[in-house]
């Protein structure tokens, strides 16, 4: 299945292009001209990328340039902008209304009457727009054991303020690295343009490991409030940020909340892109952390689980696209801790692959395989990947922590499951915070020549971190299963809490 077919454009002085119905009786498609002067993408690939692929953790945080305050609605007036209104054939765009919420984000009125004429997401779930010339949204895996992944509101941004102790070891590229050394898995991404403009260089990262890149709007509004040139404007902000940091211009999109309309669909569709939704929800986004609600991180845990137990069982064998976020350190460790499971169970590919779509972009040099290939197993290049351990030695981890369920392993300690470490086992090793006690004690030993000192810094630091992870947690609940593990105790699974075991602990 292919989103659109490319309709060529002549150079950016032509007259304005008026849409005609296709002989397949869809409205006509065109992808937005960019201004000539706008910078080329660099440091990116130019087709699909097999590998190897670079795992580097520090990426620059280099914005991009002239374009509207991020985060706010951007501006209707600009040239850009008219030009790309003036493209669409508004015979074509159904008269829906614009729709309203109050502060709180509730509906002024939540239905269009029983026959549901524009197709409104929000009021019925409606798939199937009523516009004849409009395809059906895609929303789900067609085949039996397809898990479509996909993760919404990237690229996850670094902090710079007081959540970045405890965020930033989750913003990109910690997501995609992962993805990478884990079974070379690949994503659907839908990117949000005022993300894309403050930190281009983890959109760069995302194309170059092999993941699709969609539309997620600038500013994320709920879309039917828009009015139609807001819904240029909100579009067209994104593809070009996209456009301009990896070079390619996306045929797909995913409305915020999902909230969608025939109105915006047609916006959308004539600007190019694939109206994508899903039919499972991890209700991630909701977890405690920056930017996120009150839902306890236990009935996510839960979520995921049932869809195993539903899979495993006959229950449910059919494929989903199931809704995830890289949104905050909740979001992406959750989906972290859940990925190798899903791939023992389901057939994880993108939400894009899933549906046979092996050309996301107009650029046609990118044709992306719909099938996961796994990591050095490709003849046209090696993937850089590590394989995943059942008992790690010293070699690939640090020892110390192994088997102890103490909860005080550290980035890249030996684990043999959660209950090791500060955060999650992930393939033998700890990720989560880096011991830096450790850290500035190796940088001192290099300096120093007496081997005095050296044991003797060797010696402190064992005591410290041992007397650390005994005071860490409070016994009593881990390993029972009782779910009664309050706020504080020690855990080796959610099971064992109240809330949620995370890092060896229960809490939030």
């Amino acid at each position: 299945m292919f989103i659109g077919k490319a309709l060529l454009l002549v150079a950016a002085g032509a007259k304005a292009y008026a849409a005609t119905t296709t002989s397949s009786g869809l409205a006509a498609q065109f992808s937005p001209v960019f201004p000539s002067d706008m910078p080329k993408a660099t440091g990116v690939v130019t087709s699909y990328n097999y590998g190897p692929y670079d795992l580097t953790t520090t990426l620059s945080t280099t914005p991009l340039k002239g374009y509207p305050d991020t985060w706010e609605s951007p501006p209707t007036n600009s040239a850009e902008v008219k030009k790309v209104y003036n493209m669409i054939d508004w015979s074509k765009v159904p008269k829906a209304p614009v729709r309203k919420q109050d502060s709180n984000g509730n509906w002024k009125s939540d239905s269009d009457g029983a026959s549901d004429p524009y197709c409104w997401w929000s009021s019925t779930n409606c798939l199937k727009p009523k516009a004849s010339y409009l395809p059906d949204d895609i929303y789900t895996c067609p085949n039996d054991g397809d898990w479509g992944l996909n993760y919404d509101d990237g690229p996850f941004n670094r902090y710079d303020d007081e959540y970045a102790d405890e965020e930033n070891p989750y913003a990109e590229p910690a997501l995609y690295n992962f993805l990478a050394e884990n079974n070379n898995q690949k994503a659907t991404l839908f990117y949000i343009g005022s993300n894309v403009v403050n930190y281009p260089a983890a959109a760069k990262r995302a194309l170059n490991d092999g993941h699709h890149l969609c539309v997620h709007t600038w500013s994320h509004p709920a879309m039917t409030t828009q009015t139609n040139a807001q819904i240029v404007a909100e579009l067209y902000w994104t593809l070009k940020a996209i456009k301009e940091a990896t070079g390619v211009t996306s045929k797909c999109w995913r409305p915020p909340q999902g909230d969608v309309d025939d109105r915006v669909r047609a916006i959308a569709w004539q600007m190019g892109m694939r109206t994508i939704l899903w039919d499972e929800d991890t209700d991630d986004w909701d977890m405690p952390a920056p930017g996120g609600g009150n839902l306890s991180p236990k009935k996510v845990d839960a979520k995921f689980s049932t869809w195993i137990k539903n899979y495993n069982s006959g229950k449910d064998r059919s494929g989903h696209i199931v809704l995830e976020h890289e949104l905050n350190s909740a979001t992406v460790n959750m989906s972290m801790f859940w990925m190798p499971k899903l791939q023992e169970t389901f057939n994880v590919i993108p939400a894009l692959a899933c549906n046979g779509i092996s050309q996301p972009y107009w650029e046609e040099d990118f044709v992306y395989p719909l099938s996961n290939v796994p990591g050095g197993s490709s003849s046209t290049a090696t993937t850089k990947v590590t394989t995943p351990t059942p008992t790690p030695t010293p070699s690939t981890c640090t020892s110390g922590s192994y088997g102890l369920g103490n909860g005080d392993g550290y980035n890249g300690a030996c684990c043999k499951d959660q209950s090791d470490c500060w955060d999650d086992c992930i393939s033998g090793k700890c990720n989560g915070p880096v011991n830096t006690k450790v850290s500035a004690q190796t940088t001192t030993k290099k300096t120093t020549t007496k081997k005095k000192t050296t044991t003797k810094k060797k010696t402190t630091t064992k005591k410290k971190t041992t007397t650390k992870a005994a005071a860490k947690c409070t016994p009593g609940a881990r390993g029972k299963k009782r779910g009664n593990g309050k706020t504080g105790y020690c855990c080796s699974s959610s099971d064992d809490c109240v809330e949620t075991c995370r890092s060896g602990k229960c809490g939030l």
